[in-house]
């Protein structure tokens, strides 16, 4: 790959169809069959009930009462399970014995930072990381920009070291998903992700995207149209209120979907007209909410997003 362009040229360059183009062959969509009316796998990612200190074991349990349909966990906590003597396999057996499945986790690998030695433990990481996604059942693990939110990273090279971490999921049976953060001077924008995705050249390139990172990185949600949904597994689910403004909004403000005021209607028809069928995840991180019982706080959140999605539905 040449990697002599500014991001400004890149950007500028990068055309339409190369966004749209990104597919791959093999792809299927989520709960194929699934009634019209209910196009998504709901799904409930366990940042959202954080605060209030319960074990992966407690958290699928309660996923399966409040009717989730798939749970997205975060690395720590598989790490912290087996710590206490659980077995990842025995924690999968459970996801899949409640009626769950795990159709992405969150994990934190340095695979874009320019250093190679530290890019080189990333990926030792991001090995690790995989594999314990694999023994819950896990098909993906997000890959953001860690380790570069506050450096500009060459997105040709960052492309060429996505492929690199591809190489390794599709090696362990978890794809790596590129997942764009708004508050990063790296992969902070939808069509930065877009390009990463695109020109690593690997037919099993996939973007994860999130309604806050979406505002607070300024892209367009109409954006959401033209990149093809049909390669996207999971998007996280949220809102946000009008106050604080853009560039003092933090992760900490985001709310229930429908208690903000992100046109979510218009994002989710974006989506489905897109082909997405996967699992829309409920990412909260309001300490309000970790205040609160738990069961209570998730079962609001998978009600309000039955809301927007059925609004979402009706002519536009």
């Amino acid at each position: 790959m040449t990697a002599n362009l500014s991001r400004r040229q890149i950007l500028g360059a990068m055309s339409v169809t190369a966004v749209t183009g990104l597919v791959t062959t093999g792809t299927a969509t989520a709960q194929e069959g699934r009634p019209a009316a209910d196009p998504f796998t709901y799904c409930l990612n366990t940042s959202t009930i954080r605060g209030q200190g319960l074990s992966i074991v407690e958290e699928v349990g309660l996923a399966a009462k409040a009717g989730y349909q798939a749970i997205e966990p975060w690395i720590n906590e598989l790490e912290l399970h087996v710590e206490k003597g659980g077995t990842l396999r025995d924690l999968g057996r459970r996801i899949a014995d409640a009626g769950l499945r795990a159709p992405s986790a969150i994990g934190f690998s340095e695979w874009i930072v320019d250093d190679e030695s530290q890019r080189r433990k990333g990926l030792e990481r991001a090995r690790r990381d995989m594999d314990m996604v694999r023994q819950i059942g896990g098909s993906h693990i997000a890959a953001p920009p860690f380790g570069a939110t506050k450096v500009e990273i060459h997105l040709l090279r960052a492309a060429e070291r996505y492929r690199a971490l591809l190489e390794i999921g599709v090696g362990i049976g978890v794809i790596p998903q590129v997942e764009l953060w708004g508050h990063s001077r790296s992969l902070c924008r939808l069509g930065e992700a877009a390009l990463v995705a695109v020109e690593s050249g690997h037919p099993r390139a996939c973007i994860l995207a999130d309604v806050y990172h979406l505002y607070k990185g300024a892209s367009e949600f109409n954006g959401m149209r033209v990149v093809n949904g049909a390669v996207m597994h999971t998007f996280h689910m949220n809102d946000y209120p009008a106050k604080p403004p853009r560039g003092e909004i933090t992760d900490a403000h985001r709310v229930y979907p429908g208690s903000g005021v992100a046109p979510l209607p218009r994002i989710l028809r974006g989506l489905r007209e897109s082909g997405f069928r996967g699992a829309i995840s409920l990412e909260l991180f309001n300490r309000e909410y970790w205040k609160q019982d738990a069961l209570t706080v998730i079962r609001t959140g998978l009600d309000r997003m039955r809301t927007v999605v059925r609004a979402s539905l009706e002519p536009a």
